[in-house]
């Protein structure tokens, strides 16, 4: 089975957001760096995708035209196979993506980048929902803390254990970024 490497939104845009917390991002770039190096090693294409929205002005962090939409800062230079652009949550809605990886008979992604919560997982239900078999690489995803609406603290530690919890076994595979590699090797080895 065919995989990929998709390295959602893993933009300069964050830094200049108020929860932006630099807290996370040593390790968070270490697995997402050996993730992207192992899968050019493996000669799996890695895929980038940028979040643009909001007022297209450069006060807005997420438009173009701050200058902000660009690969973050430590992330390791890589040329993508594709860069796609998406102004929803899932990365497969009206960005071209979902026809790049039909089209180039992807069975298999592996999901990274930023927010953990928010685009990665909405982008691997929707994956799971559309027929891939989806590896969330939960150490190669980043997020921050947030706020519940009862006004009570929700960590990072928390969120990403509601994510695993909720995306092991019914939408994805998650794992280690190490483990994805592994499985790849696996799995690239078989026929489809």
């Amino acid at each position: 089975m065919k995989s990929c490497l998709i390295v959602i939104d893993a933009q300069e845009s964050f830094r200049h957001r108020p929860f932006y917390s630099p807290a996370d991002v040593p390790a968070w770039l270490a697995a997402q760096n050996a993730l992207i190096a192992g899968c050019i090693a493996a000669d799996v294409p890695v895929l980038r995708v940028f979040h643009v929205d909001g007022p297209a002005d450069a006060s807005n962090p997420f438009a173009e035209a701050s200058g902000l939409v660009r690969p973050i800062d430590g992330l390791a230079e890589f040329e993508a196979c594709a860069t796609f652009v998406k102004h929803r949550h899932s990365a497969l809605v009206g960005s071209g993506l979902d026809v790049w990886l039909t089209c180039h008979g992807i069975g298999r992604l592996i999901v990274s980048g930023i927010r953990t919560e928010q685009c990665c997982e909405t982008t691997t239900r929707h994956a799971s929902d559309l027929g891939w078999t989806v590896d969330f690489a939960l150490d190669a995803t980043l997020t921050f803390d947030m706020v519940q609406p009862d006004g009570q603290p929700l960590s990072v530690a928390q969120i990403r254990a509601r994510t695993a919890t909720v995306l092991h076994g019914r939408f994805a595979h998650v794992c280690s970024a190490a483990e994805a590699l592994a499985r790849t090797r696996t799995v690239e080895a078989v026929p489809a």
